[in-house]
This record gives structure tokens, sequence and C-alpha cells, in this order.
């Protein structure tokens, strides 16, 4: 503080030497901005001192009353790294400015995708929360006949679709709502009812079209006569198969098992031992039965799970856009018409299951 009044006791006397009129101003000032570098130099003995508002302000104004000529030889507190430093900010600032792109309203690139697709894709992730990207490209590729990317539909998601917290898709009411050929391959897998009864189920696929041929169901035990029943009941309708292929479980080398192959004419294939990927198509296709309809939805007894797995066979077969087939569904694979193309302006939305799964189509 003691330097600061000095200073100010000094700049008094040289303001009343300036009003008067002569010569010294110049002097006057440059002997000013000495005493100011002077003080600031006293002050600390770091490299770098820092200055305050008020310091620079001063010294400033000091420096506007000099003669260019002398303006040089005041200035010894300024490094020639300072001065370099300063020189190559404003070089940057200056071509910065000069080659910064106009101003546009959006930026450069690809348009990207239509505000239309854009809420299609989400809102079918919103009514659907287990879809992954894939499959809501095929989806949106097979109604809209608009060829979508997966990677696409990962950005599109990752911007635009918020998840809740608290889970989303079909309430408990929708779901417990559902109350009311060449080569075939078979296996058989097993669900716990309501009152955690074990009930067996055989599926039939067709390997070629990825269809699903039928179900069976059957409560209790199963045997070799058992086996033989579900899996002619799983064909009605469908005709019978040059070829069947099934695993080497104990239920599928039962000689009534294989004396009904016999007498309807069906060639037995089994897959290698220890090595499920020898028959992945089907165990493929029960893990999404699991995953994507029995894990979600309960069922009472026999005919309750019967009812429920012909309408999964209903949505699965003509509704459900499959990556092993191109993005097309098993019916269409097998020979069925493609479906309308749908509008972005005017479209619905489809519900299977009892609102387990809602698609969008064609209105």
């Amino acid at each position: 503080m003691r330097h600061l009044y000095l200073f100010a006791a000094g700049l008094i006397s040289c303001l009343v030497t300036l009003l008067r009129p002569g010569g010294l101003r110049a002097l006057v000032a440059e002997n000013l901005l000495l005493r100011q570098q002077l003080i600031m130099l006293r002050r600390s003995r770091r490299r770098a001192p820092n200055l305050s508002p008020v310091q620079r302000l001063l010294a400033g104004a000091c420096s506007i009353l000099l003669h260019p000529r002398r303006l040089a030889r005041a200035a010894v507190i300024f490094r020639p790294s300072t001065l370099l430093g300063v020189h190559r900010a404003l070089v940057r600032r200056k071509y910065r400015n000069l080659f910064r792109l106009k101003r546009c309203h959006r930026k450069p690139g690809p348009p990207g995708p239509s505000p239309e697709l854009v809420h299609v894709i989400v809102e079918t992730k919103e009514r659907n929360p287990r879809f992954g990207c894939p499959r809501i490209a095929n989806q949106v590729a097979r109604v809209f006949g608009i060829e979508v990317n997966k990677d696409l539909v990962r950005r599109v998601l990752a911007k635009h679709y918020c998840p809740d917290a608290r889970g989303s898709g079909p309430s408990w009411l929708a779901r417990l709502g559902t109350g009311s050929n060449c080569l075939w391959s078979a296996d058989l897998f097993c669900c716990e009812s309501v009152l955690l009864k074990t009930h067996w189920v055989m599926v039939a696929m067709d390997q070629f079209s990825r269809s699903i041929v039928g179900f069976a169901v059957q409560v209790i035990a199963i045997d070799g006569t058992s086996v033989c029943r579900m899996f002619n009941v799983s064909m009605v309708g469908a005709g019978v198969p040059r070829h069947l292929s099934t695993d080497n479980a104990p239920y599928f080398r039962f000689h009534q098992w294989c004396a009904n192959l016999r007498i309807l004419g069906i060639g037995h294939l089994r897959s290698v031992p220890g090595a499920p990927t020898s028959h992945r198509f089907i165990e493929r296709l029960i893990g999404t039965i699991r995953r994507e309809f029995l894990d979600h939805t309960l069922f009472w007894n026999e005919t309750d799970l019967t009812r429920k797995l012909a309408a999964f066979v209903d949505y699965y077969n003509r509704d459900r856009a499959h990556a092993g087939v191109h993005g097309r569904t098993p019916a269409e694979t097998a020979g069925a018409p493609a479906p309308f193309l749908a509008d972005f302006r005017s479209y619905g939305w489809k519900f299977y299951c009892g609102g387990l799964f809602q698609l969008p189509s064609a209105t």
C-alpha cells in the first residue's frame, strides 16, 4: 500500500505539471511509466508477476502519451518471448477469421434420416423394447420399402430414444389377457405354468423358410408313444417332410419313434453328438420363443399354452422380419406375397399376442 500512495502522490504532482502549457508532457509520462515498472519489479521477485487491472490500465494510458521512438526504450520490462507469443496469437486469430466457414443453418455432411423415419424407428423401439437394431432395420425396410442400415438405427436410438427407468412395454394386464418341404427340424423343450407344472412342447420348423410348422403340448412325462403323437399333431395340415433332423436325445431313439418315421417315409438325420451348432436353426428358434415370448407371459394349463403358442406362430411366420432370410418373413420366403408399402404420413400399428408385439403397417 505504501508504494501505491507514493505513486498516487507522484501522479498528482505530474498532473499539475501536465496541465500547464509546455513541452514536458511526454517526458513526465515516460518517467511515470518507468516508475510504475520499477514498482512492479520491486513488488515481486517472481519471473512473471501477476498485474492487477489498475496497473495494466495505468501502463496502457501512459504508453499512449509516449512518442513511438521512445516507447521501445521504455518497454524494457517486456521480454521478447512475450511479444512473440502475442504475435503468434494475432496470427492464429487472423487465419481463423480468414478461413472460418460461413454461418449456415445446417452442419456440413449428409442430410441424415428424415424426421418421419426417425419417428418410426423410435416409436417401434418404444413399443417393442426387446427389439434390437437389426430387427428394427429389417422391419422398417419390409414395411416401408426403404433400405435401412442397423448402424443408422443405432445412431438414431442413441440420440432420440430415452428408455424409461421403470420399464416399458405392455402391462401385465395385456400379457395376462392372451388367455383367450424338404428338410424339417424338430426338438423338445419344457416350460413351467403359473401353478409350476412342467409342460413339454415339441416344435417343428422348416429350415428352408425358417417358418414354424407347428407345436404340440403335453403335461405328463414323455415316452416313445407320446413323442410320436406330439410329432403327428405338430405337422397336421403341413404335409410330410422328406427328411427330419433331430438331436441325439434319448426320446428320439425310442423304437416307436423310429417305427413312426419309417411308416411316414421320412428320412431321419441326427446332429453331431456334443455339437449344438450342428442343430443351430431349431436351437435358435427355441431361444427366440423363450426370450421373446415365454419369458414375458404366463399360462395356466395345456389349453392356454396351446392357444398362446398358436398366436405366436401367426406373428412369427407372417409379420416378424427374420435376419436369416434377408429381412423377409418366413411366409414371404415360402412364396407369400409381400405386403403393401406404408407411407410415413399414413400408417397404423398392428398388435400381436395381446399387445406383446406392436409393428407398423400400411393403412
